[in-house]
């Protein structure tokens, strides 16, 4: 009898029925958002990863410094989230204006959050409405996507850029 109950609390598991998973409330917006997520991570483990001894440097005199690559990033945020939710480019001149590894850090934390902010306003039936995107016009959620672009985009610049440095990118990691 014991090995009867045995064996049946071992595969009952396998035969209860578990209801599937529930769709989220907003499919469009969460895919997005979860592309989103992870350029957002990479950058911010990136910002982690680069010493302030590194700050300044440039591979060559034409390109941006780290620094300077992290405070475009942050001044993308705005610009892209801003003409999804807001219909027009924020210019924050993060770049510009931030010099120190904790500034552009709390500027580009910021940045991610305002970013966070539009997609938790954002629904489906939002994000197909059409916003000026650069003299045309875009879908919202075409704008946020365009940001994710451009953040990956310049992920790649850093992980050159770590490379050069010997320092292994987040997303090299096991």
């Amino acid at each position: 009898m014991r090995l009867i109950t045995a064996v049946f609390l071992l595969l009952a598991p396998l035969y209860a029925q578990t209801p599937a998973a529930a769709p989220p409330k907003n499919p469009l917006v969460a895919t997005s958002q979860a592309f989103f997520s992870s350029a957002k991570n990479n950058i911010l483990r990136s910002l982690d990863k680069v010493p302030d001894s590194l700050w300044d440097f440039k591979p060559t005199p034409a390109v941006r410094s780290f620094g300077q690559m992290f405070a475009h990033i942050a001044d993308g945020q705005y610009e892209f989230c801003g003409m999804a939710s807001e219909g027009k480019v924020i210019d924050k001149g993060i770049e510009k204006s931030a010099t120190s590894k904790a500034q552009v850090s709390a500027a580009l934390k910021d940045a991610f959050a305002y970013c966070d902010a539009v997609y938790a306003k954002m629904t489906d039936a939002s994000a197909v409405e059409m916003v000026p995107f650069f003299n045309r016009q875009a879908t919202r959620i075409g704008a946020m996507d365009y940001n994710v672009v451009h953040t990956t985009e310049h992920y790649g610049n850093l992980v050159t850029m770590m490379r050069l440095k010997d320092i292994v990118p987040p997303t090299s990691r096991q």
